[in-house]
Parts: structure tokens; C-alpha cells; sequence
């Protein structure tokens, strides 16, 4: 069965008025539900992460800073958000979700988080919506509890997985994969292990190509034995921040590229959802609603 991590403090955690989709995190489980893709048993309420799993992958200033509700204001706005106890409760919720997503995945092949995708946390800061990074922390977990060895981490969200990338620099037990828009957010750009630095107005034929080219470079000189793919769907052409041309059937071409990809080299994957900011919401419901449809079309 396919495990959904969703918690009501992803809906109800954020500052009133904030620019961030608030709705899609309650309105993507609805759809799903609705559509019969899938039943109320697919969803699992994770908790709040411990705190020895955070610092394996964060600066321990920073984190008892961020928790104890410490950071300045510019430190805080770098976030995006300003910080109160709810908001900094529902990120660590997140990243649990990402956790034991995890062990979801190695039981059943896939899982999925509604939220998530926290790729511009560093190691001692936070950027862009990001406090926490949910995948290098479920990353480090897996290879510590040596339930598995070589993590390949997949991001297609717009814009570069910049935190996750500085996190796993040194560390040759995970490949990270950042395909984005080149002109888009971070202005500085982190290193990867594979970058794709992608034009404005791409649109699908080009966009499916490189990611299937890099794909198959990447499995030329690494093996992995567990996947995190980062889904944004913020690289389609009606989103607001994203700049790329990819049609919402071209960004869930990518999905079964990736996914097909986890299933036939029986891959261990989970995904998370990343962003999305199209002005109409349907666009961004439909478009990760495909996600899921095409997770549960092709593992179950």
C-alpha cells in the first residue's frame, strides 16, 4: 500500500497571510481521497522528529537557536517565515513525515510525504520556506542505521537544492542531483555531485531529454540502493516564480520517468513534495495529484 505522511499542522502552522500555497496541503489530500486514488488508510500521522537525528545533519547552534525560538530577524526573514513555536514544531513534524517515509519505502518499494522537500536548510541556516532539510536528514538516518549505502537524492524542484548539496558535499555515500532553472532562485548556486543549469521557457521534449541523459550518466558511475526524489512542481509553465515552459503532462512524464525508474532497478524511493506557486490553485493540485496517481499506478 502507498504510505502518506500528512499532518493537520502542515494546513494550520503557517502565518496568517503568508504567500506560501497554504491550500494545496489541504486540498491535495481531499483530491486524492475524492478521485479514489487512494483510501484513508494510505495516510500515517507522523510525529515530531528527535532531536539526535536533527544534529547528525545540523549545527547544533543553529538548531537549539531555531527551536528555542532565538534567531534574529534576519535570520528569520531569510526563511521566509517569522518564527513562532507552531511553525518551528510543524518543520520538525516534516521532516519526521520524510523519516519514516523511509522505512515505509524499504517495506513497501515507495512513500510520500505532502510536504517536504526542505532543500535550501544548510547546515547552520535556513533559506527560502526551508528550516530543516527532510531528505539529508532521513538520508543520514538510513546510513547510520546501515539500511542502506549509497543514496542518490533527485531534485527537480526550480530551483537548486542548494542546503542539500552544501550538507552532503564531503560525503561520497550520496549523490546529489539538482536539475533547475539556471536564472532562478539561489542567485549563488551550491556545488552538486550533477548539476543541470536550465534555460527559461524550456519546454517539455528538451526538459524530459536531459533529465533521462542525466539519469542514465549518473547510473554509469553510481549505484544506488535508496532514491529521495524532490517533486516541485514549480517547473511548470502557469507558476508564477519558475520561469520554465513544462506542461503539467510533461512534469508528469517526469514523475514516471523517475518513479518507473525506482521500480524497475527495485529501488527503495520516497518523495517529497516541494514547491509550487502557480496562481490558479487547480494547476498546482493537479499537477502533484499526478504524483501520486502515478506512484500508485506503477508500484501498486
Amino acid at each position: 500500500m502507498l504510505k502518506i505522511a500528512f499532518n493537520q499542522s502542515y494546513v494550520h502552522s503557517l502565518p496568517k497571510g503568508h504567500r506560501f500555497p497554504m491550500e494545496k496541503y489541504e486540498l491535495l489530500p481531499k483530491q486524492l481521497l475524492l478521485e479514489g486514488t487512494v483510501n484513508e488508510d494510505a495516510f500515517f500521522d507522523p510525529g515530531v522528529i528527535d532531536k539526535d537525528l536533527v544534529l547528525a545533519v545540523h549545527d547544533k547552534d543553529y538548531y537549539n537557536n531555531l527551536v528555542g525560538l532565538k534567531l534574529d530577524r534576519k535570520a528569520q526573514r531569510k526563511t521566509g517565515f517569522e518564527h513562532n513555536e507552531q511553525l518551528i514544531i510543524r518543520e520538525q513534524i516534516i521532516i519526521e513525515g520524510t523519516r519514516e517515509c523511509t522505512e515505509y519505502a524499504i517495506e513497501n518499494g515507495i512513500s510520500m510525504n505532502i510536504a517536504g522537500g526542505t532543500h535550501h536548510a544548510f547546515t547552520n541556516r535556513g533559506e527560502g520556506f526551508c528550516m530543516l532539510n527532510d531528505q539529508a536528514i532521513a538520508a543520514q538516518w538510513l546510513l547510520d542505521k546501515k539500511k542502506a549505502n549509497k543514496i542518490l537524492i533527485i531534485d527537480l524542484d526550480v530551483h537548486q537544492g542548494n542546503g542539500t548539496a552544501e550538507i552532503f558535499k564531503n560525503n561520497s555515500n550520496v549523490f546529489t542531483f539538482s536539475m533547475h532553472g539556471s536564472n532562478n532562485y539561489p542567485l549563488k548556486k551550491e556545488k552538486s555531485d550533477l548539476d543541470v543549469n536550465l534555460p527559461d521557457g524550456i519546454k517539455d521534449s528538451e526538459y524530459i531529454y536531459l533529465l533521462e541523459k542525466s539519469l542514465d550518466d549518473i547510473l554509469k558511475v553510481f549505484t544506488p540502493d535508496f532514491l529521495f526524489y524532490q517533486s516541485g512542481i514549480d517547473i511548470i509553465e502557469t507558476d508564477k516564480l519558475g520561469r520554465l515552459g513544462v506542461s503539467i503532462q510533461g512534469c508528469k512524464k517526469r514523475d514516471e520517468i523517475v518513479l518507473q525508474m525506482a521500480y524497475d532497478l527495485n529501488l527503495p524511493i520516497v518523495v517529497s513534495m516541494g514547491g509550487g506557486y502557480s496562481e490558479e490553485i487547480k494547476y498546482i493540485i493537479e499537477a502533484h495529484a499526478n504524483t501520486f496517481r502515478t506512484a500508485q499506478h506503477i508500484f501498486f
